[in-house]
């Protein structure tokens, strides 16, 4: 089995991943997943949205399992095979505000506590350390704020990858607001 990644968005798989999914006969993937690289699908590959993680396990060797962003950024790295990088949401998100990221802290937010990814967040942030939040739509960017010092940079960068990109940025004083559902938040930077 190969697990690729397909980036964050349209036109940002790399050459290699474009490679592996044109040879494939027996693709997986989320229907994001797929929607991003569906136009590089060989006419005669079958291609199906997955609906039980679990049964992921037990797919032939000549699957190719596709994962948003990067497999080993909160994706399906854990699945054995050989993996594809893809270019992550973390990666995108330091490029578009000109920001190292030499120094990040990752927190994973999305369906987790946020309590916890918050205080986790506010302790690397007191280190002095980024720090690069995978949120989910319910993580509450003025929460996590109010566990920051008033002069921390935060922003949010939402749809990275899409056409209704955006990012908005701001400080824990004056946080900026979440205006999509697929974001996530850097801090600190």
């Amino acid at each position: 089995m190969k697990i690729v990644g397909v980036g964050c968005g349209r036109n940002m798989l790399t050459r290699e991943a474009v490679d592996t999914i044109r040879s494939a006969k027996l693709l997986y993937g989320s229907d994001r997943a797929l929607e991003i690289a569906k136009e590089y699908f060989a006419s005669d590959a079958k291609a199906y949205e997955i609906t039980d993680y679990k049964a992921l396990r037990s797919l032939p060797d000549d699957a190719v399992v596709l994962s948003t962003g990067d497999p080993m950024m909160a994706g399906l790295g854990y699945l054995d095979g050989d993996i594809v990088s893809g270019i992550s949401s973390m990666q995108c998100a330091f490029a578009r505000l000109h920001a190292m990221w030499t120094n990040v802290a990752v927190v994973n937010a999305h369906g987790k506590n946020h309590r916890d990814a918050m205080e986790l967040a506010a302790r690397d942030i007191a280190a002095g350390h980024s720090v690069f939040i995978i949120a989910d739509p319910e993580f509450s960017v003025e929460e996590l704020a109010s566990h920051l010092p008033k002069d921390t940079r935060i922003a949010v960068c939402s749809n990275l990858g899409y056409e209704d990109e955006e990012i908005a940025q701001g400080t824990a004083e004056h946080p900026p607001k979440v205006g999509h559902r697929l974001f996530s938040v850097v801090c600190g930077y």
